[in-house]
């Protein structure tokens, strides 16, 4: 007769699966909860303690760690020196074993947890079984997930055993499963003790979604999650429209980045290709939104918008106008929703935008590696900022340039914004010279530049960029500082009249 070991924490599906094994003649080993769920239906099992000819030890930290189980798992059924070992010692096979481990990551997210209760639940027999039974898949499969019941049991059914390839695919599911385990642990404790770059640095993300394409039709992609997503695209519910695709979750990811650095005050961004073409705040969500569109009607066709108050019905008669690939907002008024979702194609994300607890890390992959840094999350104030022209700003500058260099920070570097009236007017980013940046956000304000101001990711590193903002009216900038050329701006602020103030920090982005 067959055995099966069963042991779990999560018990979805149990019952049937287990009962279609005793049908096919199947003994079932089992430990637990999982032996007392089993038999309070019906069903008989043999004890652990049965198996191994001892007792649980220590709350149960100690049942299968024993020869009797991993002698029987391990064993090489082709090699008749491991056969032999097992008749002598008494040792029957384990055909088949279902196990999936103590809720660590559940418990490590529960409110108030403490870290006693953490590392209880950090499981050692689970990942020993699972690890020898897939080592040895070509006689045993191993089933850790409870999507994969009725499969196991549809083909132990048709064929009498399961096949190579199947026990091949479920090894690999095993190592993934108890690989991402680890890493969680491992993370859980690395933060504890305050290991910023460890040695090795570990992750695990759960898929999402497989996508249609990636950035281009030819590439194939998925949208995977951290274990534990924070202010995260991962984290929206899809209120309409057909699902999204790589770029469009890149774009997302960028919009609700912009809005984090705006809390606490109505605000409205428009993007496309990961770089904003209008930012706007107001008193209300209609005027912030109003002014987002006013920065730049021309280039939101088709992109994205998104904002950090509920879509109201003023704000979605002008959506419900335009072509958008993408809405995302904590709300959407009834009224509202019922007009937008008569667009077809429109993507409708509802995400809480306004939540304060932010990644701490970013990551960004280079062939064969990974880059790692803090998440660029530097706030400056007007106390923080330095004047360095003979004109000093006026408070309603400060405001602006402030706006500006919350703006700057989110465009692709070499990276130039001018504002005006708490809305973005120009936008210049990506170029290779940073007054070519400068000619691209005067050109798109047009007449709007005159009295803006001027926000740079990054100093300037020839007075020329001061020269095009002189020319276009601009009467205020905010910059990192820093070059050697610095004084040579300054002397042509003066010569303008246009009060320059530095930050002392930079914020490119690549």
């Amino acid at each position: 007769m067959k055995r099966a070991l069963v042991s779990v924490s999560d018990k979805t599906g149990l019952v049937p699966f287990v009962s279609g094994l005793v049908e096919l003649g199947y003994e079932i080993i089992s430990t637990g909860g999982t032996k007392k769920a089993l038999e309070e239906a019906g069903i008989k099992t043999i004890g652990i303690s049965d198996i191994t000819g001892f007792p649980e030890i220590m709350d149960g930290r100690v049942k299968t760690l024993h020869p009797s189980v991993h002698g029987a798992l391990l064993c090489v059924r082709s090699n008749p020196g491991h056969v032999k070992q097992l008749q002598d010692l008494n040792i029957d096979y384990i055909d088949l074993v279902c196990v999936n481990l103590y809720p660590f990551k559940q418990t490590l997210m529960k409110h108030g947890v403490t870290h006693e209760e953490i590392i209880e639940n950090i499981d050692i027999g689970g990942p020993s079984m699972l690890r020898s039974a897939s080592k040895n898949y070509q006689s045993i499969p191993v089933i850790v997930d409870p999507k994969d019941y009725e499969s196991v049991l549809t083909e132990l059914r048709e064929k009498g055993d399961t096949s190579l390839s199947t026990r091949e695919f479920l090894a690999a599911k095993v190592f993934r499963h108890t690989a991402a385990y680890d890493t969680i642990i491992a993370q859980y404790l690395t933060e504890r003790t305050g290991e910023k770059y460890p040695e090795n640095f570990t992750m695990t993300f759960e898929k999402v979604q497989d996508l249609r394409y990636g950035e281009n039709p030819h590439q194939s992609a998925a949208f995977y999650k951290n274990f534990d997503p924070k202010y995260s695209l991962a984290n929206a519910k899809q209120l309409h429209g057909k699902e999204l695709s790589y770029n469009n979750i890149q774009d997302g990811n960028a919009a609700i980045e912009i809005l984090k650095d705006f809390e606490g005050q109505p605000a409205a961004v428009g993007l496309k290709h990961m770089n904003p073409c209008g930012i706007g705040i107001g008193k209300t969500i209609e005027e912030a939104w109003n002014k987002c569109f006013e920065a730049d009607p021309v280039s939101i066709f088709g992109g994205i918008v998104a904002f950090n108050e509920a879509v109201t019905m003023p704000i979605a008669e002008k959506l419900s106008q335009m072509f958008l690939e993408i809405v995302i907002a904590p709300g959407y008024e009834r009224e509202a929703f019922e007009l937008l979702s008569k667009k077809k194609n429109i993507r409708l994300l509802e995400l809480d935008t306004t939540l304060t607890v932010h990644t701490k890390f970013k990551v960004t992959n280079v062939n064969d590696g990974l880059l790692v840094q803090d998440v660029d999350d530097k706030k400056v104030t007007r106390e923080e900022l330095t004047c360095v022209t003979k004109r000093k700003p006026t408070e309603e500058e400060i405001a602006q340039l402030l706006f500006a260099w919350k703006a700057v920070k989110h465009v692709k570097s070499n990276a130039i914004v001018l504002v005006r009236n708490d809305m973005t007017v120009g936008v210049g980013a990506g170029q290779m010279n940073r007054v070519g940046a400068a000619k691209i956000a005067i050109e798109q304000a047009g007449e709007k530049a005159k009295g803006s101001v001027m926000g740079s990711d990054a100093y300037f590193p020839m007075p020329d960029t001061c020269e095009a903002a002189a020319a276009a009216g601009v009467t205020a900038i905010i910059q990192p500082g820093g070059s050697i050329h610095d004084q040579d701006s300054i002397d042509v602020c003066d010569q303008y009249g246009i009060a320059m103030v530095y930050t002392g920090i930079r914020h490119f982005k690549h």
